[in-house]
């Protein structure tokens, strides 16, 4: 991994490099084999523009290279969140805020980046524009997760220090732990979603896709304009869980191994780390029975342009948010004010923990050719995806903040390790990250 934005920028105070420099390496690897379908629409030029503006290194973001996910507006540009439904729409008007915080910030920004069609599904694969190749593996081409797939692969290749991006069910947070990156899901409501492109009104949340745990904080801090309250605390001084219900099923065995061994390590250093039961997550599947925000929220926005242009959709997309046109008023409100009740029983489960620790998926990256575009392939698809964003859908139900953290060891495929809480416990959760990010390394 390419030293952070944080080191970075001491590196350029010490003149070691300039943002110049650095915008040029990212181009570099971003024209490169690795990158292949991760830029949409690249604004390379610009971004050498921004490099060289008379004291662009005293911001906080210094003039280096980052992404944005084809779902948020950027002025002059045609958003169009991986679809071809989306070709011809107008052009923006003015950013979307977190366009606008990144650009005040001194963001070189180096284009659009891939996702998954609307950002419905947590694999990653986009048939219109092709699918990036997960960071990971050289030789075969493995999903990059999704639905923040171009970001990820951005963040992780070199080509970008931050990759916005948004997060309903896992978007941040899977690709993250395929790609061995660091993605952190803030509490939804501290980031306006204006100006980006809506999969779940409810559970959607703008975030980012970042190096390390440091600059997960800046560009939180950037894009929820706020201060986060840091801490310096040990591990010690923290009481953590592992949610031991339906969170730690169907682990693979790398990922069983590399969880075991952080859960040994995390200990070894300090840590005071319980099982807990949490039993109330296993009541989301009922709660969700008649249907979900992404299915009934996306349908309804997404209505005219399906009964028109339904064929222009990828099909696995158009299947996912018709099942929304099935749920009825009354089952919407039931699942609202189900879920507040769920979000009650769990705050007093969680009562007492400042985090709990999970596996952030429970896999790694499978090939790509296993879950590629084609109806004989669609079942894995499907199950795949579930799988995928079983452990972090789960966090954007309870209206919580997590973080995934890479943890596995240099010999094996990315593994994330989920650091999750409550709504609006955002800063224990990040300065905990920061204490297991220095423990695991």
């Amino acid at each position: 991994m390419q030293p952070d934005l944080q080191a970075t920028r001491q590196q350029m105070q010490t003149g070691q490099t300039t943002a110049l420099a650095e915008v040029h390496e990212a181009v570099a690897h971003a024209k490169s084999d690795p990158c292949a379908h991760v830029f949409l629409h690249p604004t390379f030029d610009e971004a050498l523009g921004t490099a060289t503006q008379p004291g662009i290194e005293r911001t906080p973001l210094a003039g280096l290279p980052v992404s944005i996910k084809d779902l948020f507006d950027v002025q002059g540009q045609i958003t169009r969140a991986g679809s071809t439904v989306l070709g011809q729409a107008a052009t923006a008007l003015v950013d979307s805020p977190a366009v606008a915080r990144l650009r005040r910030a001194g963001a070189a920004l180096m284009g659009r980046t891939n996702m998954t069609e609307f950002a419905f599904s947590g694999v990653g694969i986009n048939p219109h524009y092709g699918t990036p190749a997960n960071a990971c593996d050289p030789v075969t081409a493995r999903i990059p997760g999704g639905s923040s797939s171009g970001a990820a692969v951005s963040v992780a290749t070199g080509a970008s220090f931050i990759g916005l991006g948004s997060d309903t069910g896992g978007s941040i947070r899977i690709p993250a732990a395929l790609n061995g990156i660091v993605g952190f899901k803030g509490t939804a409501r501290l980031i306006p979603t204006t100006g980006a492109i809506p999969l779940s009104s409810t559970l959607d949340t703008v975030c980012a896709l970042t190096r390390s745990v440091s600059d997960a904080i800046l560009a939180h801090e950037i894009l929820a304009n706020r201060r986060v309250i840091r801490s310096t605390a040990p591990l010690s001084a923290y009481r953590l869980g592992i949610a031991t219900t339906w969170m730690l099923e169907g682990l693979d065995t790398t990922v069983a191994a590399a969880w075991q061994r952080t859960i040994d390590t995390l200990r070894n250093a300090g840590a005071r780390i319980e099982d807990v039961e949490l039993r109330a997550i296993s009541q989301l599947e009922q709660i969700q029975a008649s249907g979900n925000f992404s299915a009934a929220e996306s349908y309804a926005w997404h209505r005219q342009m399906l009964d028109k242009n339904v064929q222009d959709y990828d099909p696995r997309v158009a299947f996912r948010m018709l099942r929304g046109a099935k749920m009825s008023a009354w089952e919407y409100l039931e699942l609202q004010t189900a879920r507040q009740r769920w979000i009650t029983k769990m705050d007093l489960a969680l009562e007492g923990f400042d985090a709990i620790l999970s596996p952030t998926v429970p896999m790694v990256a499978p090939p790509q050719a296993m879950l590629a575009p084609g109806a004989e392939r669609d079942e894995a698809f499907f199950s795949t995806n579930t799988l995928l964003l079983r452990n972090t859908s789960m966090v954007n139900m309870l209206d919580g903040c997590a973080i995934s953290i890479p943890c596995h060891a240099p010999n094996e495929l990315p593994v994330g390790l989920m650091v999750w809480a409550g709504a609006l416990q955002d800063d224990p959760v990040l300065n905990i990250a920061r204490q297991i990010e220095l423990a695991l390394q």
